[in-house]
C-alpha cells in the first residue's frame, strides 16, 4: 500500500529561457514552465507531480537559479533524478541539482532573498546573437549616474511607484538588500537583491534607471518617486527578454548546493 511508503521532499534548481514560455505558473490554453517541469517529474516519479516555485516569473522571463520543491514516495538516487527529468524536459529547461530536503523546506517561505539580474546591450547597433536575450540601448548610458541613483532604493520602503497594476501583494513594502548597476565592454550588468519583488518591480526599476542613465532624470529623481509612490511618475517597464532570476538565498542549514 502507497500509504506504508514514506513521503519525502526533494528541493531543485532550474535554469530556462523565458522566451518560448507564458510564465512559470501553469494555467489552461498556454505553454508554461510549470506544466513542462511537471510533467517531466511525474514521468520518472511514476505518479503524478505537483511543484511549488520559490517565485513565479513572468513571460519571457529566464532563470539560472529558480528553485522550486515537489513530494514523492518514489525512491530514486538523485542522480537518477537528475538525469532522468532532464531527458524528458525540452531543450530551453534544465535541472542543475537535485536534493533532498526537510519535510518543513518551503521553496518560497524559506527563501529569505531573491537576485535578479537585468541584462542591457549598450551599443550603436544592435546584437545579432543576444537578440533575444538582452534589452538594447542605443544610446550610451552613464553606469556611474545609475548606479547612484539606485542606492537611494536601498532599505525597506514601500515600492508602489515601481508596482505595476495587476499585483495581487496585500504590501507594497519590500526591502532592498543590493542593487549594483555595472558595464563590461558593451554588456551593462542591473543586480538587484531583496526579500521578495513586486509584480513587474524589477523591470519597472531597471526602466526608471534607464531615464537616469541617458541623462533625461537626475539620480535624485529616483528618492522623489519613491515618496511619490506613483506608478505613472517613473520610468517605462522594461522588456522581459533582459531579465534572469539569478538566485534564490536560503539559511545555510539547509545547505544546498549555489
Amino acid at each position: 500500500m502507497i500509504s506504508n511508503i514514506k513521503l519525502i521532499k526533494f528541493a531543485l534548481c532550474i535554469e530556462y529561457n523565458g522566451n518560448n514560455y507564458h510564465g512559470w505558473q501553469k494555467q489552461k490554453n498556454i505553454v508554461s514552465i510549470q506544466e513542462k517541469i511537471e510533467l517531466a517529474l511525474s514521468l520518472v516519479a511514476n505518479h503524478q507531480v505537483r511543484v511549488t516555485c520559490s517565485g513565479r516569473t513572468d513571460a519571457g522571463v529566464h532563470s539560472i537559479g529558480q528553485v522550486i520543491h515537489f513530494e514523492t514516495y518514489a525512491i530514486r538516487k538523485e542522480i537518477s533524478w537528475l538525469l532522468g527529468v532532464n531527458s524528458y524536459l525540452p531543450n530551453d529547461i534544465v535541472i542543475l541539482w537535485i536534493k533532498q530536503v526537510p519535510m518543513y523546506f518551503h521553496a518560497r517561505y524559506c527563501a529569505f532573498s531573491r537576485v535578479y539580474r537585468y541584462l542591457i546591450y549598450n551599443r550603436s547597433f544592435r546584437s545579432a546573437i543576444f537578440i533575444n536575450s538582452m534589452h538594447y540601448i542605443f544610446h550610451n548610458l552613464d553606469i556611474e549616474k545609475m548606479h547612484l541613483g539606485g542606492q537611494y532604493l536601498l532599505g525597506e520602503h514601500d515600492f508602489s511607484a515601481f508596482r505595476s497594476t495587476g499585483c495581487q501583494s496585500s504590501t507594497a513594502f519590500r526591502n532592498i538588500r543590493k542593487l549594483n548597476v555595472m558595464k563590461n565592454n558593451f554588456l551593462v550588468i542591473i543586480d538587484i537583491e531583496a526579500n521578495s519583488f513586486l509584480y513587474h518591480m524589477v523591470r519597472n526599476i531597471v526602466g526608471t534607471l534607464i531615464e537616469i542613465g541617458l541623462k533625461k532624470k537626475k539620480k535624485s529623481w529616483m528618492k522623489k518617486l519613491l515618496k511619490s509612490k506613483n506608478r505613472h511618475l517613473c520610468g517605462p517597464t522594461v522588456q522581459a527578454r533582459g531579465l534572469y532570476l539569478l538566485q534564490v538565498k536560503y539559511p545555510s542549514y539547509f545547505d544546498l548546493p549555489s
